[in-house]
């Protein structure tokens, strides 16, 4: 279980990554009783969850302080393209992820931690896993046009989880998006994952 309770956890490692990327690349999911997205439904697919928490706030940049009645804080950098090539880059299936939009009033977290079995491979093998067999980049992008999302890692920042996801979508792509999830869970990837937990998310209307 992974609880944010002093300041000096916020910052840990931020400013050694904040050399070579800016501010605005670190954003922080902070749980608790009060934000802009209410937690509608949480799901431990593998390892310990998180305190309970009603709603999930979005901050970009550093933390200064963490707000009163906050379970936990999620970090990540965004980085989309670590096993990504140049031609992947390229490619019209990337390019055409769908824009964030205050009208969205869907969204997801996502936060998972992989084994040291994953990490102990070359990055060459995890490249090919990901890609090349798994197709997760290949895939799991061509069901994007619908979807909005953010890719952030967090294993550089020493957060309990490798990776952090945010999505967002419209409620009409919501079988699009149960489609996404359960092609990276099948597929190889997943099979080095030990840790998870997803959260579902609706607009607060009320803020």
């Amino acid at each position: 279980m992974s609880i944010v309770t002093c300041r000096s956890h916020l910052s840990r490692g931020v400013p050694q990554l904040l050399k070579v990327r800016s501010a605005e690349t670190l954003f922080n999911y902070v749980g608790g009783q009060m934000g802009d997205w209410r937690i509608t439904n949480v799901v431990n697919h593998s390892g310990a969850g998180l305190r309970p928490a009603s709603h999930i706030s979005i901050a970009n940049g550093p933390l200064s302080r963490i707000p009163v009645g906050t379970s936990w804080v999620l970090r990540g950098v965004v980085n989309n393209t670590r096993y990504v090539t140049r031609e992947d880059r390229c490619d019209g299936a990337i390019c055409q992820t769908k824009a964030f939009s205050d009208e969205m009033p869907c969204a997801a977290l996502i936060a998972i931690r992989k084994s040291d079995a994953w990490w102990n491979l070359t990055r060459s093998d995890r490249r090919d896993i990901v890609e090349e067999r798994s197709r997760r980049i290949t895939d799991g992008f061509a069901l994007f046009p619908a979807i909005a999302r953010r890719f952030q890692y967090s294993r550089d920042l020493g957060e309990p989880f490798d990776f952090v996801t945010w999505f967002e979508y419209d409620p009409s792509d919501v079988s699009i998006f149960d489609e996404l999830v359960n092609v990276l869970r099948t597929s190889e990837e997943w099979n080095y994952v030990e840790r998870e937990i997803e959260f579902r998310l609706l607009r607060d209307s009320k803020r």
